[in-house]
């Protein structure tokens, strides 16, 4: 198999970022979406969400088709290998970020006319700090900005904290009123989706510091 040239090379790897950058405009756009179809008035938005799913998953094959490629024609070293390792663990976080969407929003198409923020106020607090810890790994990414990527990961444990204060409330509901134990239920699940995407987040991020230092701390990648 003939290797392929620096040019050719280079336009690659230009296209496996502006596929990244898509990718990532896509699954905001999915999170998004699912949080705002939990209000009753905007249960439209789910189905949106839950179709847009596939074209995720099929831009995931893509990128990882390409990141193959580039491996096997190319045997790239230094950042260049940096940049096609972190690109095949960020589209993994990224394609769970969208499979959680997908998650809650068809939590959501469950729901009727039922709104859980009545019952768990705590949500929609989660679900912006989620949303914004992943817009901000994703900007990192994108302007390879390391020091965004250090705070965004120092976020996490407001997630983390926000998930507990939503686990005591519906363990009070429940004990209070029992007849609502599927809504607590659906509740339950769509604050840990949020967890995840915080903590895909975080991933993502401790992949931009891989790509800019060489270092991973938590598998001591060099």
């Amino acid at each position: 198999m003939a290797k392929m040239s620096r040019l050719y090379f280079d336009r690659e790897l230009e296209e496996l970022h502006t596929d990244l950058i898509k990718m990532a405009a896509m699954i905001e756009e999915a999170i998004a979406k699912s949080v705002k179809a939990l209000e009753p008035e905007n249960r439209a938005l789910a189905g949106d969400v839950i179709a847009g799913d596939k074209a995720v998953d099929a831009l995931e094959t893509q990128i990882e088709a390409r990141c193959m490629r580039l491996l096997l024609l190319q045997q790239p070293v230094a950042k260049d290998l940096r940049a096609i390792s972190t690109a095949m663990k960020m589209i993994t976080d990224m394609e769970r970020v969208g499979d959680q969407a997908a998650d809650i929003a068809d939590i959501a198409l469950r729901l009727g006319n039922n709104n859980i923020y009545k019952y768990c106020p705590h949500i929609p607090k989660m679900a912006q700090i989620a949303i914004s810890m992943l817009n901000d790994s994703i900007t990192s990414f994108i302007n390879s900005d390391l020091a965004l990527a250090l705070q965004t990961i120092e976020r996490d444990d407001e997630v983390d904290d926000l998930f507990d204060v939503v686990k005591d409330d519906l363990i009070s509901t429940l004990k209070s009123n029992p007849e609502l134990a599927d809504i607590a239920i659906d509740s339950m699940m769509i604050a840990k989706y949020l967890e995840r995407i915080g903590d895909h987040a975080e991933n993502i991020c401790e992949w931009v510091e891989f790509f800019e230092t060489g270092v991973h701390k938590k598998t001591q990648i060099l």
